[in-house]
């Protein structure tokens, strides 16, 4: 538990910070600006968000979860008019390394391994074991919310941005809100029935399946950020292990993924399972194997600033019907990331 006090100061942030004008992030809910902590120099990140009771959830949940190695710290929250509107402004430590998937297509170093994705896995579930351990499902796990400490090898993982994360205090809370990024959306979440934070682990779980091949199990044939043929295999779960860019990936990750992508939530793996298997816990040991990660999301060029931008788009609807907005076509972008794979599935 982070030692800090979880109550917001009240005093003005300029005391303690200079906020500048460069912005790197949009989460959820609100925009991440740099700002510089005065007495020591030390860069750091600023969350502007407009307060409100879903407001003052997230950055709690946050607070809450602040102290694991694997999820960005809140150093400083502060109860200030920002811009003319009350705002809370959350300080977190800067990630000076950008997101993952940035990081593995900006590598010069060689093919991406099998093992370096089970490093990453590896580190990803700490964090998430930390949150179903406290009772906090995050519901948005993906790349973009994945950045590291800085862009040295000895980088740290770190998950971030709690603006869909929710409590759960027992095994039997459920929760209902739609909240997902399309990619990454369990099935029992598409639907109007109740799920709990088991949906945590399907995202994972896509997550693992792109780590491996540089392309996700599930995306709309039609260049949509989500569409209901898509839908229709998120529900039944429907993918497969395509050829040759899985050739090689051992037949433990496969069943990992497998046992995280099982539709029926109760058949999931849990996080402790996840941890518990030898491809995760024995990740220094795992094969070297070369992967097709590495060399997919470089040829994609833009292609996941594409895909994320839809993502975006996706997510400022999600509390409209859903089905009755029109987003605009990935494939107006010549998305070359998934041109590869739309047309070996069925529609």
């Amino acid at each position: 538990m982070n030692s800090i006090s979880r109550t917001p100061k009240t005093s003005p942030i300029t005391d303690d910070y200079d906020i500048s004008n460069t912005v790197l992030g949009l989460g959820i809910n609100g925009k991440v600006v740099e700002c510089q902590e005065k007495r020591t120099g030390i860069k750091r990140a600023l969350k502007v968000l407009h307060d409100s009771a879903k407001a003052r959830r997230e950055v709690e949940l946050h607070w809450r979860a602040s102290g694991c190695i694997h999820i960005v710290e809140i150093i400083d929250v502060y109860d200030n008019t920002y811009g003319g509107k009350r705002c809370l402004l959350v300080v977190m430590e800067c990630m000076d390394g950008g997101e993952l998937f940035q990081r593995i297509q900006d590598n010069r170093e060689g093919a991406f391994t099998e093992r370096q994705a089970a490093e990453i896995m590896h580190s990803i579930c700490v964090a998430v074991r930390h949150l179903h351990d406290s009772n906090i499902a995050h519901r948005d796990i993906k790349p973009e919310n994945l950045l590291y400490t800085s862009m040295q090898p000895n980088a740290i993982l770190k998950l971030t941005d709690f603006g869909f994360a929710k409590e759960t205090l027992t095994p039997a809370d459920t929760l209902q809100t739609p909240c997902y990024t399309p990619y990454y959306v369990a099935p029992e979440v598409l639907g109007p029935e109740k799920y709990d934070k088991s949906c945590d682990i399907w995202s994972l779980g896509v997550v693992m399946y792109i780590l491996l091949c540089g392309f996700p199990p599930f995306y709309s044939n039609h260049g949509l950020a989500i569409s209901p043929g898509m839908k229709k295999r998120i529900r039944l779960g429907q993918y497969d292990f395509p050829e040759p860019e899985w050739s090689n990936v051992s037949p433990e990750a496969k069943n990992l993924i497998r046992g995280m992508l099982s539709v029926d939530p109760a058949k999931r793996l849990t996080i402790h399972q996840v941890m518990a298997s030898p491809w995760v816990r024995q990740h220094a040991h795992v094969p070297q194997t070369p992967l097709y990660t590495h060399a997919l999301l470089r040829d994609a060029g833009d292609a996941w600033a594409d895909v994320q931008d839809e993502m975006t788009r996706s997510l400022a609807t999600m509390r409209v019907d859903y089905d009755q907005v029109q987003i605009k076509a990935l494939e107006q972008s010549n998305n070359s990331l998934l041109n590869k794979r739309r047309n070996k599935v069925g529609a």
